[in-house]
């Protein structure tokens, strides 16, 4: 039988639904985190602000707290874009000054405190690890970028180069609550593009 236009329609309603459920879901946890911190999102406000039936958000989420990792990891993702601006130590510093703004903003509070209070279940290890894996993957091509301008070698390890970037930044942010000025920032990055090392290139002509 031949598929109607109305056919077609209703077919792909629920995704859009559940595209919509997921919008709104989400800009009622940013909402809240926001206005009164991550410690006070509770489902029963989130479905009263969104519109959603919390028996919805249970189901799709589970607990709250997987609801709010899952909300506080997609916004971190979509806030830290990898910079291009076409050298590496331009690239670093961008993104480090990036993050520093980030863990400075209200979402970004409530993402490390989140991150640091919330136990560990599958479904949050799952997250959190897709999470990192994808943002490690995303990172990597301005060290690919990097490579092929000759700038650092190219069998560098690039996880463990953003580690070092990253790194002192959360710490600071999560446990000393000390700034991250320029001069650390750019001291930093220098620390990232000495592990780096010179390329092959460079190497011969020492």
């Amino acid at each position: 039988m031949n598929e109607t236009a109305g056919d077609a329609g209703r077919r792909r309603r629920p995704g859009g639904r559940a595209a919509k459920v997921t919008e709104a879901v989400h800009r009622a946890v940013f909402d809240v985190v926001l206005e009164v911190g991550v410690e006070k999102v509770g489902i029963p406000d989130i479905s009263r602000r969104s519109g959603v039936r919390d028996s919805t958000i249970y189901r799709r989420w589970g607990t709250r707290e997987n609801l709010v990792l899952d909300v506080l990891l997609t916004g971190s993702g979509r806030t830290l874009p990898v910079p291009d601006t076409g050298t590496l130590r331009g690239d670093l510093t961008a993104f480090a000054s990036a993050l520093d703004d980030y863990l400075q903003s209200g979402i970004g509070q409530g993402l490390l405190r989140a991150l640091a209070s919330i136990a560990d279940s599958p479904e949050i290890a799952e997250a959190r690890d897709v999470f990192w894996r994808q943002r490690f993957e995303a990172v990597e091509v301005m060290f690919s970028r990097a490579s092929a301008r000759a700038e650092v070698a190219a069998e560098v390890d690039a996880r463990t180069a953003i580690e070092l970037l990253i790194g002192p930044i959360h710490f600071r942010h999560l446990l000393t609550r000390q700034p991250c000025d320029a001069g650390f920032i750019d001291n930093l990055v220098t620390t990232v593009i000495d592990y780096c090392g010179p390329t092959s290139r460079e190497g011969k002509h020492a």
